[in-house]
């Protein structure tokens, strides 16, 4: 068997916002942690650019034209919050291509079971034709596209870790019932979307599911949300590919949100998610680099989640009465679109 496939960029050092919290040493971080331990046995390769037709599939051709216009006049702010240099289209492109070329070597025969795509810029808040929310490119929406229409997947599940709703991917989805996407985010936080009424439309009506959690929740609430409404949806939906946008935000010590998330919480929830992989897809797994900007609490729960990725397990946490009460209630509103055990 294949061993798990990293992929990286320099670029994604390259991608300079100045003085931001999404900054290149977010990256130099985490691949220092790793190589520290010898990449933890994983196959480390630098990802290749996505091809124009690749991000096309998720961004109309005039919105990927200006991102690159804006990096070729030296860069600019795009809005208040995101921040373009000279090679952040270049980074953006890889950051797209390693996404799509994990799902292209997890879905290719004899390739590896697991992946993970380490790269800046994220890419959950980026809508189709607008960058917002340090996102140019949404890259977790480019790979589950390039399962359906390259590998002609049935279904994708997104899980959505990130503190921040991924607001760019509820909407590309929003009407897709090949996508199911599940976001745990604090509410309320920027973008102030995601309620738990969002729930899709169309024929996506149901395959949209939104669990927004108050501000202080810790390992125990977004546990028990994996455990009993993220995993029972995941195994009822079968998908074909497992995709996490695996921002780490939530983390207790992370500037930017106000959540009690740990390193341990992180990765049983990734013990979770690959359980789902193991039982419906052949441990197909990719693990997509979001958010997280205290370095510490970012390196050490990436660092986690890979250990989890290749074998090891951490259990889910006792649940709190906070934490059944949160699950009670999104049960019992999801259970007009899903049997629910």
């Amino acid at each position: 068997m294949a061993p798990p496939l990293l992929l990286r960029h320099r670029s994604s050092r390259e991608h300079d916002t100045g003085t931001h919290p999404e900054r290149p040493a977010r990256i130099v971080a985490v691949e220092r942690a790793l190589a520290e331990r010898d990449w933890l046995g994983w196959d480390v390769r630098e990802s290749p650019a996505a091809e124009r037709e690749v991000v096309c599939a998720v961004h109309p051709e005039a919105y990927v034209n200006s991102v690159a216009a804006v990096s070729a006049a030296g860069g600019g702010a795009l809005d208040a919050d995101t921040v373009m240099s000279e090679d952040s289209y270049r980074a953006a492109l890889h950051a797209a291509g390693g996404a799509a070329a994990l799902v292209d070597a997890l879905l290719d025969g004899d390739g590896p079971r697991v992946g993970a795509s380490l790269h800046r810029p994220p890419g959950h808040h980026a809508l189709p034709t607008r960058a917002m929310g340090f996102c140019l490119f949404n890259n977790v929406a480019v790979a589950a596209r390039r399962a359906l229409d390259r590998w002609g997947a049935e279904r994708v599940l997104i899980l959505d870790w990130d503190v921040h709703h991924g607001n760019g991917t509820n909407d590309i989805f929003h009407r897709d019932p090949t996508v199911l996407y599940v976001s745990i985010h604090e509410s309320p936080l920027y973008p102030g979307t995601g309620p738990a009424g969002d729930a899709g439309s169309g024929p996506g009506e149901g395959y949209t599911v939104n669990l927004p959690v108050p501000a202080g929740s810790g390992d125990a609430v977004w546990c028990s949300l994996v455990e009993h409404v993220a995993m029972p949806l995941g195994l009822e939906y079968k998908p074909g590919i497992v995709l996490i946008s695996a921002g780490f935000d939530a983390h207790a010590r992370d500037p930017l949100g106000q959540m009690r998330v740990t390193e341990r919480g992180f990765a049983a929830m990734c013990s979770g998610l690959r359980d789902i992989a193991d039982a419906a897809c052949g441990g197909k797994l990719v693990l997509l680099l979001e958010g997280g900007y205290d370095l510490r609490a970012l390196r050490d729960s990436t660092r986690a989640c890979l250990e989890v990725m290749t074998g090891g397990k951490d259990e889910f946490p006792s649940g709190s009465q906070h934490a059944r009460a949160a699950v009670a209630a999104t049960r019992s509103a999801l259970s007009q679109h899903w049997p629910l055990p």
